[in-house]
């Protein structure tokens, strides 16, 4: 890639932002504490200066689409493990990271681990999961930005979440090695004995490019690739298949600003990186540049819209599905209605876009579940909320027995709630009693915030705020 810097400051410029040492990454204590308790974190974004008070906010302790996954059941043991962004019961700002299980056997929860304090308010730091093939419990502590070191930490016994240490990842590149301590917007997969990681990486070359890596065991991973770099960047989606992994991205336009992203991209990877094609199998050499590619799904930039990720999925013939939200600006409030939820699924053939639904604020978040051809499920806070036009709401379980041409309200999850339920994330290999997992909290001002989670049927439980014991069971939420 040519740059207008000359060769020397460049490289001067990339050591400064990717080749720090280790030291900074000693400093927080991993703290491996049991916490008392259940308590999400508070966070919000932009003041808005209007009655909705800012551009998002709430209890955002399972934040953000672009941090994948948080929860994964594991059949060996037959529990779910979790992790989320958790505040301690003074301060609802607070991020720490907590990492725990939920047991199919006994339906308990035990005393979450307290892995670490973030030293920030910003949920964007909330933290990811995996599990590796000997059980290893990996926990991936991302940063917004440049601003804070992200680190990696793996348990240090199988399915076990009492004790975690620091791994000292590198990463492959000119020289040789480098320590990796600095990645935003972290999505991790494992499969076939590898870990393959979507994640953004901040002025490299663009304000937000995404990047792909992979390692097969978590301490030495391969140089970081960069998948597109247009305009001032991209926001990405990813997720894993039975014979690939992919991407869906949007980008930002140079002159609207970031908070600006539209268009609908997507690219796949066969082979661990090795190549990188278009879902028709068309082979791309990137990183793409062009706002006009063969990666494009749709021009959403040409109807004026926003594009919102939020899944993507792999049907049964391994064909990508996409989920995402359109809406006609950034702010909250009426005047971008509307915000429509849409799904984009490949046919083999050709892409086929559908609505499903529609909500009131850009930043909803719900995932995509696929239970048979004839039954696919969308779980999001679609309906209005007790704070309205901020993020989430009441959460809405929806129907399609046609691959997602249409849709159905199957059934309303919560109701008459003193709070906004947000992003709600989809457990990975789910087990029907742990399928998915949010949170609360007021959309207008700092409050506390609770954990839920939900079986397959739709019932909704409630995770302990506060426990006097090492377990406890959570509690059923009823509608009211």
């Amino acid at each position: 890639m040519k740059s207008h810097l000359g060769l020397p400051t460049l490289l001067i410029a990339m050591t400064s932002l990717f080749c720090a040492d280790f030291s900074s990454a000693d400093k927080p204590v991993t703290l491996n504490q049991k916490a008392d308790g259940y308590r999400g974190v508070w966070y919000m974004n932009q003041p808005s200066g209007d009655e909705y008070v800012y551009k998002y906010s709430g209890g955002l302790g399972t934040y953000c689409s672009k941090h994948k996954p948080f929860a994964i059941y594991s059949e060996q043991v037959n529990k779910t493990f979790f992790c989320f962004g958790g505040a301690t019961a003074d301060d609802n700002r607070k991020l720490l990271h907590m990492v725990s299980y939920f047991d199919h056997e006994t339906n308990t929860v035990p005393r979450p681990t307290i892995l670490l304090d973030k030293q920030t308010d910003d949920a964007h730091d909330n933290p990811v999961i995996s599990i590796d093939d000997e059980g290893h419990l990996w926990i991936f502590s991302t940063s917004h930005g440049q601003s804070r070191p992200s680190y990696i930490h793996r348990s240090k016994r199988p399915f076990d979440i009492t004790e975690f240490e620091l791994v000292k990842a590198t990463r492959a590149d000119e020289n040789g090695r480098t320590p990796i301590t600095n990645f935003s917007y972290m999505q991790m997969w494992h499969s076939d004995e590898s870990f393959q990681a979507f994640f953004t990486s901040y002025n490299y070359p663009a304000a937000r490019t995404i990047c792909f890596m992979n390692s097969s065991d978590g301490r030495e991973w391969s140089a970081w690739q960069r998948l597109a770099a247009i305009g001032q960047g991209h926001y990405q989606v990813s997720g894993i298949g039975e014979s690939k992994a992919g991407s869906t991205f949007n980008y930002h336009p140079k002159d609207k600003g970031l908070n600006w992203r539209t268009n609908l991209y997507y690219i796949e990877t066969p082979d661990n990186g090795r190549t990188w094609t278009t879902a028709e199998g068309n082979k791309l050499s990137l990183p793409l540049k062009e706002v006009h590619n063969e990666a494009l799904i749709h021009d959403y930039e040409a109807e004026g819209l926003n594009v919102y990720l939020k899944d993507l999925r792999y049907d049964t013939n391994d064909h990508p599905v996409l989920l995402y939200i359109t809406s006609q600006g950034y702010e909250a409030g009426p005047k971008n209605d509307p915000r429509t939820w849409m799904l984009a699924r490949w046919t083999g053939n050709e892409w086929k876009r559908s609505p499903i639904t529609t909500s009131d604020n850009n930043y909803d978040a719900g995932e995509l579940w696929m239970l048979a051809d004839n039954d696919w499920r969308v779980i999001g806070p679609t309906g209005s909320g007790p704070q309205p036009y901020n993020p989430g709401g009441e959460v809405v379980m929806w129907k399609s027995a046609d691959q997602g041409a249409t849709w159905i309200k199957l059934r309303q999850m919560t109701n008459n709630s003193e709070m906004n339920h947000t992003y709600v994330r989809r457990a990975l290999h789910a087990h029907p009693d742990f399928f998915a997992i949010w949170a609360d909290g007021h959309g207008r001002k700092p409050s506390h915030s609770h954990l839920y989670f939900s079986n397959a049927a739709g019932d909704v439980f409630q995770l302990p705020r506060n426990m006097t014991s090492e377990t406890a069971k959570p509690t059923r939420v009823e509608l009211k």
